[in-house]
């Protein structure tokens, strides 16, 4: 009975709030669609104590601490509930002693024994793409790890550059030529070291069944072998993708690789920008919308750019608000939420959902822990949805209507479907004035992120945030009074009174 009555309470919210029949529609999905979340497999999840290994010590952040394939796979529903649609992994080699990162490989061929196996690595591609998840591994073709056996075999004495470390960190030569932080580089223009990178990644592809890779710092590595190492992939494998890390703040730097063939860049100059608008209130976003419409001017699909807000590499957001004396969880619902509204490949890190907080490496890796904050966590699951749902989020142009002192608002739009983002990063409650103009006329904005309805009057549309919070809007048609609806709605309730009084009678009868 209580069911019943909840359900015809819910009826009207039902007809008025859904979603505008446009967000409805399936199309192809493309990588643009996809939202990432990235994991780096030895802090997740322990799923398989027996592979943990002699020197694995969950107290020690730069030794292994027991996370394995079998974790991962364990938590595919609960990185789905929060709307991703595809996974990164940090490299799953076998790596020589330390290696818990994954990027120190020493059998390219081989899963790390603290991993788990080969079997569990097919495993958990098979179990993601079961929920219509992907899968993209880290690859790493610059180095081998440190005191690799290749060094001392006299048939690879030409497989890497003489030892010497990289000191000039503009200089492109010393970049592609030294060794990063000690690792033994290869030497790429050795045809063998070549066919070898380019069959071993084919070897994982067909192997495991993963849908891309991410290509491990790629400035250091030459042009021209990144561009033979993804066509030679991509004539065997053509919808496979390819993410390119150039680790660099420069715009136009990172933009020089788009003609190797790779499919798409991390967004280093979007990160450095998203942290400093969003770590702290009261700070425009104007500086990042900018790096949006220049990165139009730098790419032909800037859409395919991997945005995110931190990383492994990276100070964690989460230490960056603590440090501005900020409460964390705000200051990430309001960078979360442009992260998932604005164009790009979204990327979370693992441990973001729970406010994990982290310095420099290897304090940004610590373990993840399971216990969060619900109502933060159904957040994040709430945009993940309406990214899902809403293809103006993935797709749509990109405007900005209002920004002033850290309140903004941004239109998207999508063949017939419009959205609005609105971002109050400021410590008053705030009013924003739209125009009809802006919009459209005669029309009314629904609140999806929270309960919102806007209409339009006098030719404007007045939107009231509280402080540090965000909305999604969709743009509808305006209901106004149906007295048809209404009558219904009326009819349905009074026959529910009568079945109600009937049901009682028949009850005291008994």
């Amino acid at each position: 009975m209580r069911k019943a009555i909840t359900l015809l309470l819910l009826i009207p919210f039902l007809l008025f709030y859904a979603l505008p029949a446009e967000a409805a529609e399936k199309e192809e999905r493309h990588w643009q669609d996809e939202s990432i979340y990235f994991i780096m497999v030895d802090r997740f999840q322990n799923g398989n104590p027996a592979n943990d290994g002699k020197d694995a010590d969950p107290t020690d952040l730069k030794s292994y601490t027991g996370g394995d394939l079998k974790g991962v796979t364990d938590r595919l529903d609960y990185i789905q509930k929060m709307g991703f649609t595809a996974i990164w992994l940090t490299p799953v080699v076998d790596n020589v002693d330390g290696g818990y990162h994954g990027y120190w490989p020493k059998d390219f061929s081989k899963v790390d024994e603290h991993f788990g196996t080969m079997e569990d690595m097919k495993k958990l591609v098979k179990e993601a793409h079961k929920r219509n998840m992907k899968v993209i591994l880290d690859y790493v073709a610059n180095h081998t790890g440190p005191n690799h056996p290749w060094l001392n075999d006299p048939a690879k004495k030409d497989w890497f550059h003489p030892q010497q470390d990289i000191t000039n960190w503009d200089d492109q030569t010393e970049l592609e030529n030294n060794w990063l932080f000690g690792l033994p580089d290869l030497n790429h223009e050795n045809p063998d070291v070549r066919k070898f990178l380019i069959d071993n990644a084919k070897y994982w592809i067909k192997e495991t069944g993963v849908d891309g890779f991410r290509l491990d710092a790629i400035k250091h590595i030459p042009k021209d072998f990144l561009k033979e190492f993804v066509s030679s992939i991509k004539k065997e494998y053509p919808n496979f993708f390819f993410i390119g890390e150039v680790l660099s703040e420069d715009p136009k730097y990172v933009s020089e690789y788009k003609d190797t063939g790779i499919d798409a860049f991390l967004n280093y100059p979007y990160y450095k920008e998203i942290t400093d608008a969003f770590s702290k209130p009261g700070v425009s976003p104007d500086r990042l919308y900018n790096e949006w419409e220049r990165d139009q001017q730098l790419y032909q699909d800037p859409y395919m750019l991997g945005t995110f807000i931190d990383n492994h590499d990276q100070v964690r957001f989460t230490r960056v608000a603590l440090e501005n004396k900020q409460y964390p969880p705000k200051r990430l619902r309001m960078a979360l939420t442009y992260l998932l509204t604005s164009p790009g490949i979204p990327i979370m890190y693992y441990g973001t959902e729970i406010a994990l907080d982290g310095g420099p490496d290897p304090d940004n890796r610590r373990i993840m822990d399971f216990k969060t904050d619900k109502d933060f966590q159904d957040y994040i699951s709430k945009l993940g949805e309406l990214r899902q749902q809403l293809p103006s989020l993935r797709r749509g142009t990109f405007e900005m209507l209002y920004d002033q002192d850290g309140m903004s608002v941004f239109k998207r739009t999508y063949e017939k479907e419009t959205t609005v983002i609105a971002i109050n990063n400021t410590t008053e409650t705030k009013k924003v004035t739209l125009s009809s103009g802006q919009l459209a006329a005669n029309k009314e904005l629904r609140g999806l992120l929270s309960d919102d309805l806007v209409r339009e009057e006098n030719g404007s549309y007045a939107l009231v945030l509280k402080r540090e919070t965000a909305n999604v809007y969709a743009l509808a048609e305006r209901t106004g009074l149906n007295w048809g609806f209404i009558g219904a709605i009326a009819g349905v309730y009074v026959l529910f009174t009568i079945f109600l009084i009937l049901a009682r009678r028949r009850r005291k009868k008994n």
